[in-house]
């Protein structure tokens, strides 16, 4: 048996090539990046703020956070994300996105795992940040959603994919203040009171790919716990790092190679 899946395994990958995920090109294995792109990636991680997870240029005292979180603490417990936002990522969510290449759901959740909390994860949820009904049915699937029952069932983590809604559609947040910011995400999204025992009690893993200004992670983070969450954990496949230009993916940008 281990033979004939050899075999296919092999017709498979010399009928169609293994790509790496950014760029395109042929790679030695499957969903692994080539040097080039590998070299572009900067991977998130300690030393950072214990909030927001922005990067520090140091080793820091542990629980360290940084002044924007210290003068306005998130309304969410704790932040982590894989990689810096950047081309990689970029073109990543963008094949996820708009491409279809939903295979890369399983990629970005197999690269999540390691900033999963360890603790009490018989009490974890993964919850995805939701789109409203109109661009779900455009697009017709939540990319959130997609990586969030990846990595559930990947690390065997109970997942609820549609506890959290967005009840009102929102304009993109790209140039607003952050007062602005909070003012057009409030009210967006809501909890049944249904399914609200769903969420009593549990460490939620707040899921989505790119983590920009938080003002949507705030507010899925704020309808949370008045639910009954206990905590937030948000986990993003990207992060967008101070002063650098916010991304805007949309189908305007152009596609990167398949």
């Amino acid at each position: 048996m281990n033979i004939l899946h050899a075999l296919s395994r092999a017709i498979v990958d010399f009928a169609l090539p293994p790509r790496c995920p950014s760029c395109g090109i042929i790679t030695t294995g499957a969903q692994s990046f080539c040097p080039l792109c590998w070299q572009k990636m900067e991977w998130l991680g300690s030393p950072c703020c214990e909030s927001c997870a922005l990067p520090f240029a140091y080793e820091q005292p542990e629980g360290s956070r940084c002044g924007a979180c210290l003068a306005n603490p998130p309304a969410y417990d704790r932040a982590r994300s894989v990689i810096a936002y950047g081309e990689v990522a970029r073109h990543v969510a963008l094949k996820l996105k708009y491409g279809r290449k939903i295979g890369l759901a399983r990629l970005i959740a197999g690269l999540m795992e390691r900033h999963v909390p360890d603790e009490r994860r018989d009490d974890l949820v993964l919850v995805p940040v939701p789109l409203y009904r109109w661009r779900l049915w455009s697009r017709g699937f939540n990319q959130s959603a997609l990586i969030a029952q990846a990595l559930g069932r990947s690390l065997e983590l109970a997942y609820e994919l549609e506890v959290l809604k967005r009840v009102k559609a929102t304009p993109p947040l790209r140039g607003l203040n952050p007062k602005e910011r909070a003012r057009t995400v409030a009210g967006a999204f809501a909890v049944d009171k249904a399914d609200r025992p769903r969420l009593s009690g549990k460490t939620v893993v707040l899921i989505d790919d790119v983590y920009t200004s938080g003002a949507t992670a705030n507010g899925c983070a704020r309808i949370l716990k008045r639910a009954g969450a206990a905590s937030v954990h948000l986990l993003c496949w990207a992060r967008v790092i101070a002063d650098e230009e916010e991304p805007q993916l949309t189908m305007a940008e152009p596609m990167p190679i398949s």
